[in-house]
């Protein structure tokens, strides 16, 4: 058997079956990869007596027959979900100390399955950034950037939970999507990430940045490890309104069947000005290898892309701008004191939120102010209508759509942090999915004449994970990622 930290989550669950090894051999196996790799600061809290304590509960169960979905998997969780008695702050000043006495669903059901949680992960502050260099913590690295020598971010809002998958940390990981924040880091470090139908998971016990958009999703080495990490975090939740009832059906049951005669989407509008020929032939080559098993490569428009980035740069803030009015300084995380109450908010808010929160913040509560609000946000909306009604008119004539998942490969800590714009341009492939509450995959396929990673992202149709996850499985096959880095 492979090293257990090169596992994948598939393979060691058929270990775990078969006595091969124990989910204690696992969790330490993965707690002293940690230790060896904290220069890449993916996790920001370490959880090993947890982790031990649910391995030895999962071995047991094991033993007596009695074996859960995730059994024993260690798994790595972003830190904007609330973990009970465990430091959960979004990496974020203004919730120092922040420990909640209750269990965010999507954990609890996490470990309702087996799952083992290691620790909670780096991210961008409060989720807003594309390279997770915005931490209260510091700037998470890229396992990449070891074999060249180069300190490169592993993107973002979910940085540290796709470097621990890529660096071998975890088996897999929890992360959040609002505008990519899953699918862009998830391309940057070689990994493979998957945000769902947009209420399919629910978003109780998040720390939230954008309501409409925000949606819990998975990272793993392969899309059948993403399959069962979906399996075991989706469901209706009736804490969370935007849950979507229903049973929640078997993700990996479609993984297997061919594709023959599937329609497959290139919409022409991601063709953008400036994008590398590297991603352009990329992404040609990932549409003939659908084609060369069987699928139909079909050109489709969807019009108002070009609208997409504006339209989320303005829904987005706004979300936010009221989300974090909550963090005052009165009943919980940081407080720095003022002469008056309002001198205390606003010393504690100055103090507590990073530059880029504080520039999203400002952005959303203009949009919403008086005389701006039907020029700015409820024009949005109305955007934001026409671009799913282009997506709903696409799947009625394809089954799932092939693009980019990102304008560039992983780049330099640093490069782009002085320029915003530049920065957010990291999420033009993405955000047209998130703001239709699409399920979207992204997957690498090959390298970059840097050596680097280079993905390619996949959307369906609302509610069909399981076709996408097929669909992917046999580009995933095709393009035999692992080959071209051993």
């Amino acid at each position: 058997m492979s090293k257990l930290t090169e596992l994948t989550i598939e393979e060691a669950l058929e270990g775990l079956k078969n006595k091969e090894l124990s989910a204690k051999d696992l969790a330490r196996a993965h707690l002293d990869a940690m230790e060896e790799h904290r220069d890449l600061n993916s996790f920001i809290t370490e959880t090993p007596e947890i982790a031990l304590q649910q391995a030895d509960e999962a071995d047991k169960r094991i033993a007596a027959g009695e074996a859960k979905l995730l059994d024993g998997i260690p798994i790595a969780v972003k830190d904007l979900f609330c973990t009970k008695g465990v430091h959960s702050q979004s990496c974020s000043h203004i919730l120092d100390g922040f420990k909640p006495e209750y269990e965010s669903s999507v954990t609890q059901k996490l470990f309702d399955n087996g799952g083992v949680m290691l620790g909670k992960t780096n991210m961008d502050e409060m989720a807003m950034g594309s390279a997770t260099t915005n931490s209260y913590y510091g700037a998470c690295k890229n396992p990449w950037g070891k074999k060249i020598g180069v300190d490169l971010v592993p993107g973002g809002s979910s940085g540290g939970s796709a470097a621990a998958v890529s660096a071998n940390l975890a088996l897999g990981a929890l992360g959040s999507d609002t505008g990519g924040s899953i699918r862009q880091p998830a391309a940057f470090c070689g990994v493979t990430g998957m945000k769902p139908t947009y209420g399919r998971c629910s978003r109780w016990g998040m720390i939230a940045f954008a309501s409409s958009l925000d949606q819990a999703g998975t990272f793993g080495k392969t899309v059948k490890d993403n399959a069962l990490l979906l399996q075991a975090i989706a469901g209706h939740d009736p804490k969370d309104s935007t849950s979507i009832p229903g049973d929640i059906p078997d993700f990996s049951s479609m993984i297997g069947q061919d594709i023959k005669g599937k329609k497959i989407g290139i919409p022409k509008e991601y063709n953008a000005a400036g994008m590398p020929e590297e991603i352009s032939e990329l992404w040609k080559e990932g549409a003939k290898m659908l084609e060369k098993e069987g699928a139909e490569i079909v050109e489709i428009s969807l019009p108002h892309t070009k609208f997409a980035l504006p339209t989320y740069y303005i829904i987005a803030p706004a979300e936010a701008s009221s989300n974090l009015a909550r963090y005052d300084g009165v009943r919980y995380g940081l407080r720095v004191e003022g002469k008056t109450l309002d001198e205390m908010y606003e010393n504690t808010r100055a103090e507590g939120f990073g530059a880029e929160v504080k520039r999203r913040i400002m952005i959303g509560t203009y949009v919403l102010s008086a005389g701006y609000y039907d020029a700015y946000y409820k024009k949005a909306q109305k955007v934001r209508t026409l671009i799913y009604n282009d997506f709903h008119s696409a799947f009625a004539n394809v089954d799932a759509i092939l693009t980019p998942t990102t304008p560039s490969e992983a780049f330099k800590i640093g490069e782009k942090q002085d320029d915003p714009i530049t920065m957010y341009l990291n999420d033009l492939f993405t955000v047209a999915a998130s703001l239709a509450g699409l399920p979207s995959i992204s997957l690498p396929i090959g390298l970059s004449k840097n050596k680097l990673p280079l993905g390619l992202q996949l959307i369906t149709a609302p509610m069909q994970e399981e076709k996408l996850f097929n669909i992917a499985h046999v580009l995933e096959s095709a393009a035999d990622f692992k080959s071209k880095i051993d």
